[in-house]
């Protein structure tokens, strides 16, 4: 088998914000895939992008913000936790695209002290020129909302509102892009078959993954669950798989080819537990390669739980997505360098 790219979609209809670099890199892991076992470990590096830091949201920033321009809007609203990755890479985009940015952020981790409130991803949104709004619970999020919809209104400006994490419909198509890009460069190599690894947090990016991989094929994809317990992250999936092939004009996909799985999930969504911080040491003294506690340190936990209980093969090409997060990291600053000491 190899892949169908006949049969990939046209995304050309798309209004796009210009935000992609080109291929992000696709690197072997031969230290680390050693170590687990994997002896065709690969590594898909979308962290490394020149714009704000990198992470796996730009690419769903480039059709959101793509729609958002082509509808003459000059305002971004958009929402999340309060060490927000997707607010940070929103911010970014905007500085480069002259938008203007507000960031509702709620603080919904169990989390406090210097570090999480005032470093990681916090001050490099105010370097990106947002407007960072600190709500403490859903009510007050909706109400600062409102309030910045009526302000927009009445000095004659047009907002755009983007979901959570970019993780709609229109999102998806994101990593249907970067499913594609990933088989092109597996091709390259000569590998006609390989399983992905990836997160489910809000959804867009494990979505994309799923249905790029479906309708080019020779492609299976992992999935762990770093934020919604299974039953939530299998729904959430499911429907937003179902959004995005309705904007392609395609059948939405059976997804047989999809496993998930929320077994380092942990105590919830931002909360690092102990194989959290022994993935990062991993990944860090093997590979050089930095993860977060929050996303990828959580899939790189479940990689070395799967890899131990043998469901990969040594003969398969896994890829590990790299979806970034770096900045996050400093928000856990007293917990990371202490977990780095042992």
């Amino acid at each position: 088998m190899t892949f169908e790219f006949d049969r990939f979609p046209a995304l050309d209809s798309f209004p796009r914000a210009g935000l992609g670099h080109g291929p992000t890199p696709l690197v072997p892991a031969p230290r680390l895939g050693e170590a687990l076992g994997l002896p065709h470990l690969m590594l898909k590096r979308d962290d490394v992008h020149p714009l704000g830091a990198g992470g796996n949201k730009l690419r769903k920033l480039d059709f959101h913000l793509g729609a958002a321009l082509a509808s003459g809007a000059d305002t971004v609203i958009t929402f999340g936790a309060l060490q927000t990755n997707h607010g940070r890479q929103t911010a970014a985009a905007c500085a480069r695209l002259g938008l203007r940015c507000e960031l509702v952020l709620t603080a919904r981790v169990p989390r406090s002290g210097a570090a999480y409130e005032e470093s990681g991803n916090i001050p490099l949104d105010l370097l990106f020129g947002a407007r960072v709004h600190t709500c403490a619970d859903e009510s007050e999020t909706a109400s600062t909302y409102e309030a910045l919809v009526e302000e927009a209104a009445a000095e004659g400006r047009k907002v755009v509102t983007i979901p959570v994490g970019g993780s709609d419909p229109l999102g998806v198509l994101g990593y249907v892009s970067a499913t594609h890009e990933l088989a092109v460069q597996l091709s390259h190599l000569g590998v006609e078959r390989a399983r992905i690894v990836g997160p489910h947090a809000s959804g867009a990016t494990a979505a994309g993954l799923a249905l790029g991989s479906a309708v080019l094929g020779s492609l299976d994809v992992d999935i762990a669950c770093v934020s919604h317990p299974l039953d939530e992250a299998e729904e959430n999936l499911a429907e937003l798989v179902t959004g995005a092939a309705q904007l392609l004009g395609i059948d939405p996909p059976t997804l047989e080819h999809v496993w998930m799985n929320d077994s380092t999930i942990g105590e919830g969504y931002g909360i690092p537990a102990a194989e959290t911080w022994g993935a990062l040491r991993l990944f860090g003294r093997t590979e050089g390669v930095v993860l977060d506690p929050v996303y990828t340190g959580k899939v790189a936990a479940a990689l070395v739980e799967w890899a131990a209980e043998g469901r990969f093969s040594p003969e398969e090409t896994v890829v590990f997505v790299h979806t970034g997060g770096l900045p996050g990291l400093y928000g856990y600053a007293p917990e990371f360098t202490a977990a780095m000491r042992e």
